[in-house]
């Protein structure tokens, strides 16, 4: 269906309300969104509580995360109009969701070939007369509240901060088997769960032609952790994104196309700066792998043997717990790990040499633009994946194995390799000094086969 059909057919999104209440230590929220002229949408989520909160306490978070989850839901026609009746927000409120809407879909727009320039293109106005009290400071605010996925990047934030003084407790929003089990593998108790509930309805518009893309789910996990954190008496949101994560994928439209846009240093930044003026300036909300490359994450993972059988990042068979092996997320992290693994141990996780395998080839060349576009997937900067690839030439000489023909073209494209690389500290993060420490320490760990 052609977009101007559907912002016309649709010309607005009303945010009509939130609504919540706790069962069993549980808090139960829903949101009332209408698709004008008569979509009506109720997406939820439930998360755990401690104690009994005042309404003070779940009323500004529960708004907050209704804008960022209206997202899904605006994308799906682009709607010229926002209209927000649940709650205030002043102009430079709207003015910072706006930009999340433009920075956090840029992908959608490049996918869908979606001109978002114009001051028209989409409007945030406010029709409430409510206004909400301050947060209350929560007494002996204190400790680590870890956001965990099941994958190499959060399963070493478990690892490295498991010496931090303090209590420390594991986050997850709808667990997998994975996620469930780095907890327990890095030796955490059983850790915070929530569980977010997509209306059916706009998947069944997305089968009837509706707009469907990426959306920034990161910065929904930004509001929903601080909430949680806020609620159980966290200081430290920790999140585990990598410095890699702020490299683009494409311009379009004169804009930096991110997929992984809410994971980098630009949204952590704007995020800790609205959330100290707008939420609670009790909360910090920062990724302990900032300074660090992904390629660099994973060197520090293959310390932690323990986690090699149990860690899955492929999406395209997360529902079946394995790795597809053909996927570009599976050749990311393939290349990742290899010059930092016994040979034999890259088989025993993937099952065969990925090298190898002619149908993964294109995917191992777009992630180092010799052949193709960087693809939109939470992988590394394009530098690191053909410092990877060459350098794994240097594995198979070592094995007295012939270079695979892809290894060879890499190499012949690749400038020589500084090793220098894999222990690199990029600049520009928010870690509070011990953090910082403790990363370094297992940096300084990493060594290349």
């Amino acid at each position: 269906m052609e977009i101007e059909q559907l912002r016309q057919r649709h010309p607005r999104l009303i945010y009509e309300a939130y609504r919540y209440q706790i069962v069993d230590q549980q808090l139960q929220v829903s949101f009332e969104l209408l698709l004008e002229p008569n979509i009506r949408f109720t997406p939820a989520v439930t998360l755990p509580i401690s104690g009994t909160p005042t309404p003070e306490e779940l009323e500004i978070f529960a708004f907050h995360l209704g804008l960022v989850e209206l997202i899904s839901y605006w994308k799906c026609a682009c709607s010229p109009e926002i209209l927000i009746k649940a709650g205030p927000l002043s102009p430079a409120q709207i003015e910072w969701f706006r930009d999340l809407f433009i920075h956090g879909l840029g992908e959608f727009y490049f996918i869908n070939q979606i001109d978002f320039r114009g001051d028209d293109f989409l409007r945030i106005t406010v029709d409430s007369d409510r206004s909400f009290a301050p947060l209350p400071d929560r007494p002996q605010v204190a400790g680590t509240l870890i956001l965990v996925a099941g994958g190499k990047d959060s399963s070493v934030t478990l690892e490295v901060l498991k010496d931090l003084p303090g209590p420390k407790q594991t986050f997850a929003l709808n667990p997998t088997r994975s996620t469930l089990d780095s907890v327990t593998i890095a030796g955490y108790e059983p850790g915070l769960v929530a569980h977010r509930t997509i209306d059916r309805q706009l998947i069944e518009l997305n089968h009837q032609g509706y707009l469907n893309g990426h959306t920034p789910f990161s910065a929904y996990l930004a509001f929903l952790s601080s909430w949680v954190a806020y609620l159980h008496g966290f200081k430290y949101v920790v999140a585990s994104n990598e410095n890699s994560a702020n490299e683009q994928n494409v311009i379009f439209k004169d804009l930096e196309i991110n997929h992984q846009y809410s994971k980098t240093f630009r949204f952590e930044q704007r995020f800790r700066a609205y959330a100290q003026q707008y939420l609670s300036p009790q909360i910090s909300y920062f990724s302990v792998l900032r300074p660090l490359l992904d390629l660099q994450i994973a060197g520090i993972f293959s310390l932690y043997k323990h986690h090699h059988h149990s860690f899955r990042s492929c999406n395209v068979n997360q529902r079946q717990d394995s790795w597809c092996c053909q996927c570009p997320k599976c050749a990311f992290v393939y290349l990742s790990l290899f010059n930092f693994l016994p040979y034999e141990e890259m088989l025993a996780i993937f099952g065969e040499d990925l090298y190898l395998k002619p149908e993964i080839q294109d995917h191992f060349l777009g992630l180092a633009e010799l052949g193709g576009q960087k693809p939109f997937e939470c992988v590394g900067t394009v530098e690191e994946s053909r410092f990877a690839l060459a350098l794994s030439g240097d594995r198979y000489l070592t094995l007295n194995q012939p270079l695979p023909d892809l290894i060879h073209k890499v190499r012949a494209n690749t400038d020589p390799i500084a090793t220098s690389l894999v222990h690199q500290w990029q600049e520009g993060h928010n870690l509070p000094p011990d953090h910082e420490q403790l990363l370094k320490q297992a940096l300084d760990r990493v060594q290349v086969y």
